[in-house]
C-alpha cells in the first residue's frame, strides 16, 4: 500500500559539504524503498524503517522544494543536491508518480547541480530533463574549476555478482542493469561511475570480486568507483545487523562466525578492516585506470 502524507520541508542542507558524493544538499522524493536491500542503513537506524510496504509519496513535495531552492537560489546559495540519500528516486512507483522526474525539472528551474544515486535504468527516461541541468546548473564558486559539469550519475552495487545481489538486493534491478544503464548514460556524455557499497565481508570484498566488480565498472565506462564498508543496525527482528546474519546463515554459513565477530561491539566495521579494504581497492583500481573519486584523475 501507498501512502501520501504532507511534508513542510523537502530539501536538507548539509553542515559540510560531503568529502565523497560532493553534495550540499539532499532531496528525497518517497520515504521508505521498495528494492528492499537487506543491508541498507535505514533498517534500524535513526532513520527509520526501509520496508516496501510502508512506501509514502509526499503530496506537496513540488511546491515545498520549488519554494525552497527559490530562496536559496535567490541568495546565491548554490550547490550539489543528491538525489537521494535515504530512498532510491528510481523505484517502480516512479513510473506511476513521478515525484524524481518533478523534482528534476524544479531544479532545472533553480539552476542547481544534481548528484544522482540510484541503483535502477530507470534513469534513461529523463535523459534529456539530465542534459539540460548539465548544461544549465551553476556550480558554487569553489568547484567551478574542478567540477565543470551540472550533473554526475553513481549507480550502486554491492556486487557484480548476479546471484549473490539476488540474495541481499531482491528488489533491485539485476547488477548488469545497472551497469548497462552506465553505459548508456556514458555514451550521453554524462559524468558517471560507480558506488560499491557497501562492500560485504567475505563475499564480495575477496581479491577476485573486487577486481571483477572494478574492471567491470572500467569496461562499462565508469568515470570513478567510491567503495565503502558494510554497516548494520538494529537487534530488532526487521533491523538490518538481524536481517543480514539470517541470510548469512543460511547462504553462507561457513562466514557467519567470522561476519558475527567483525560487528560484534559496533554498527560499523573495525578501522584496520576498512583501511585494508580502501588500499586493496586503490591497488586493483590502479591497475584498471580508474579513479577513486568523482574529480580528479587515475593513479598510474
Amino acid at each position: 500500500m501507498i501512502r501520501e502524507k504532507i511534508v513542510k520541508s523537502v530539501l536538507n542542507k548539509h553542515k559540510r559539504r560531503d568529502a565523497w558524493f560532493l553534495d550540499d544538499y539532499s532531496v528525497n522524493p518517497y520515504e521508505g524503498c521498495g528494492f528492499n536491500c537487506v543491508y541498507c542503513y535505514i533498517r534500524g537506524s535513526k532513520y527509520g524503517e526501509n520496508l516496501s510496504e510502508k512506501l509514502t509519496v509526499k503530496s506537496n513535495a513540488f511546491e515545498i522544494l520549488d519554494r525552497q531552492l527559490f530562496n536559496r537560489a535567490k541568495k546565491g546559495q548554490y550547490g550539489i543536491i543528491a538525489l537521494a540519500s535515504a530512498t532510491d528516486p528510481y523505484m517502480p512507483i516512479e513510473l506511476k508518480y513521478e515525484r524524481t522526474k518533478g523534482f528534476l525539472e524544479i531544479i532545472l528551474r533553480h539552476r542547481f547541480p544534481v548528484l544522482v544515486l540510484t541503483k535502477s535504468d530507470l534513469i534513461i527516461r529523463d535523459i534529456s530533463l539530465l542534459k539540460a541541468i548539465d548544461e544549465r546548473a551553476i556550480l558554487p564558486t569553489d568547484l567551478k574549476n574542478t567540477l565543470h559539469r551540472g550533473v554526475m550519475i553513481s549507480f550502486s552495487l554491492s556486487t557484480a555478482d548476479e546471484k549473490i545481489a539476488a540474495v541481499f538486493e531482491p528488489g533491485a534491478p539485476a547488477p548488469i542493469k545497472r551497469l548497462e544503464a552506465l553505459q548508456v548514460v556514458k555514451t550521453e556524455g554524462f559524468l558517471s561511475g560507480i558506488n560499491l557499497m557497501p562492500v560485504l565481508p567475505f563475499i564480495s570484498d575477496t581479491d577476485e570480486q573486487l577486481e571483477d566488480t572494478i574492471r567491470m565498472a572500467k569496461s562499462y565506462g565508469a568515470d570513478y568507483i567510491i567503495a565503502g564498508g558494510l554497516t548494520l543496525f538494529g537487534n530488532g527482528p526487521t533491523d538490518s545487523k538481524t536481517l543480514y546474519f539470517k541470510l548469512i546463515q543460511k547462504y553462507f554459513p561457513e562466514q557467519a562466525e567470522r561476519c558475527r565477530q567483525l560487528f560484534d561491539s559496533s554498527f560499523s566495521l573495525p578501522a584496520a578492516y576498512q583501511k585494508q579494504l580502501e588500499q586493496r581497492v586503490k591497488v586493483f583500481s590502479k591497475k584498471h585506470g580508474i579513479r577513486n573519486s568523482i574529480i580528479g584523475k587515475a593513479e598510474i
